[in-house]
């Protein structure tokens, strides 16, 4: 009943946003739904290959970022243990619909629901905008995924619950409890509110989709299952790849919905603080 619960409310709030905003009108052709299903599946297929292929295109600057990136991680990494040891602390305030909500959120077969919901609305009422969202969701979810499904084997890094400490590695490791880096829950919960949230230009509507997004990550680190770097990892990973792939979907051969302003994300270090901005 829970997850029926979380798939109505969703499809309605997205119903009676898609039918009083402008920018979700009901495409007027007469493309067939096949036809339609074809197309998504391709621009699917190809945002994903696009996604995998990219760092062939990489200049100085984005190897400059990814080194900034990879050193800010390291060092927010050294404080893992005693924000573990706060987060704790925090477990027995934390409500338990909250947890359970974003235990659920992060779960694939929620997120696959969800965004079955959303497809499936656009497809049946030809609505560009929905299918486009979708395809962004689920193309993102796919590389990032699968970059976190392979990372977390590599790196058999243990989890906080394990009482192994925050620098335990093991790699190719089979156990469970040495799959912690990066987060799955996150990159799914984050992957879903950022692509959501980018097609709104309503900053409060924004704040409240990413607000639920959040839960997810937050959950994690309060239960135990992640490491603070665990759930950065999956958040900017997830941000990087759905920022990426609405790029591509943006460009005129893929899609004629036309895109909000996107954002733009880069890493900030300094030897106090360490960041992640956003330049409208």
């Amino acid at each position: 009943m829970k997850y029926l619960f979380y798939l109505s409310l969703c499809l309605f709030t997205f119903s009676v946003y898609g039918q009083t905003n402008d920018s979700f009108q009901k495409q007027k052709d007469s493309t067939s739904v096949w036809e339609l299903l074809k197309y998504d599946a391709g621009a699917t297929v190809r945002s994903v290959t696009q996604a995998y292929t990219s760092p062939l295109q990489w200049d100085k600057k984005d190897f400059k970022n990814l080194s900034v990136t990879a050193i800010s991680l390291f060092s927010l990494s050294l404080a893992d243990e005693e924000m573990n040891r706060f987060f704790q602390k925090e477990n027995n305030r934390y409500p338990q619909f909250a947890k359970d909500f974003g235990f659920r959120l992060g779960k694939p077969q929620v997120f696959f629901a969800l965004n079955a919901g959303i497809y499936g609305y656009g497809l049946l009422t030809k609505n560009e905008a929905f299918r486009r969202t979708s395809v962004l969701i689920i193309s993102s979810a796919i590389t990032a995924g699968s970059i976190q499904a392979i990372s977390k084997t590599a790196f058999g890094r243990a989890r906080p619950s394990s009482g192994l400490g925050y620098d335990h590695f093991n790699p190719f490791s089979k156990e469970a409890f040495e799959h912690s880096f990066p987060s799955g829950h996150t990159i799914l919960s984050v992957t879903m509110a950022h692509a959501i949230a980018k097609q709104f230009d309503n900053i409060w509507l924004k704040l409240g989709i990413y607000s639920v997004g959040s839960i997810t990550p937050i959950t994690r680190l309060i239960s135990g299952a992640h490491w603070l770097t665990d759930v950065t990892v999956g958040t900017v990973l997830s941000i990087v790849v759905v920022d990426y792939i609405d790029k591509f979907l943006s460009k005129k051969e893929n899609y004629g919905y036309k895109k909000n302003k996107t954002i733009s994300w880069n890493v900030s270090l300094s030897p106090n603080k360490i960041g992640l901005i956003g330049t409208f």
